[in-house]
């Protein structure tokens, strides 16, 4: 056994939709391990999405234990999480989220505006994510000016450029054709054998289950046990 990175407790989470009750995640446990690679998997509406955003502080559970590197992050204040979250988490989604008047370098550059780094030691880092997602000769064109591959590849390296304790992604492939989602699942897949990152993903893509080291299956807001997970073909 590993460190744990994640560790849930009979988690749940209720949204309040005018006098109606939604219970979008139930009675879920769940250990993530440093260095693991884990895809959750699901039909749309089972909370897949849900949970990234719990164990990312994007979100709240309504009860329940949620611990990521020893800290209770259910409990911190606003700023406590964004400040928690700046240092410890990179954030991918689905529609890549980049400012299209900022070149590449810039987009990537963003996150450490935030820290202390100086201009030169920003280049050092930014130069690096740049590099590790193969868009090195990219760095001065706009959103505009890449491929919605490279757009995401951007995304990634502004994921990792304040190197994060945990990397997650909501649907990173699902605006991608195959090649390009194949590159970024690369990519990734790389980030987690090589970096040791952490990663963890939700996505429809089942392509995806052949990159991570653990698949989970969600399925109407409860996380099957693993003996019952659908096998990914």
């Amino acid at each position: 056994m590993g460190k744990a990175v994640v560790e849930i407790k009979n988690l749940e989470k209720v949204f309040q939709r005018d006098s109606f009750s939604v219970t979008a995640l139930e009675n879920i446990d769940l250990v993530i391990e440093e260095s693991e690679f884990l895809c959750l998997m699901g039909p749309s509406g089972s909370g897949k999405t849900t949970l990234l955003n719990i164990i990312a502080g994007i979100d709240r559970p309504t009860s329940g234990e949620l611990r990521v590197l020893s800290e209770d992050v259910a409990n911190m204040s606003e700023d406590g999480v964004a400040s928690w979250g700046n240092v410890h988490v990179g954030f991918v989604f689905q529609m890549f989220n980049l400012i299209p008047v900022l070149t590449a370098y810039e987009n990537v550059e963003l996150p450490l505006l935030l820290t202390k780094l100086s201009p030169r030691e920003r280049k050092e880092h930014v130069l690096t994510a740049l590099k590790l997602v193969g868009l090195e000769d990219r760095i001065h064109h706009y959103p505009r000016q890449l491929s919605g591959g490279q757009e995401q590849r951007v995304a990634i390296a502004r994921a990792i450029v304040t190197d994060p304790t945990l990397l997650m992604a909501d649907e990173p492939t699902g605006d991608l054709d195959a090649h390009s989602a194949e590159e970024v699942l690369d990519i990734l897949s790389r980030l987690n054998r090589d970096f040791k990152k952490t990663i963890i993903i939700v996505t429809h893509d089942r392509r995806a289950a052949h990159h991570a080291t653990v698949v989970r299956h969600l399925e109407e807001g409860q996380l099957l046990p693993e003996s019952e997970s659908p096998v990914a073909s």
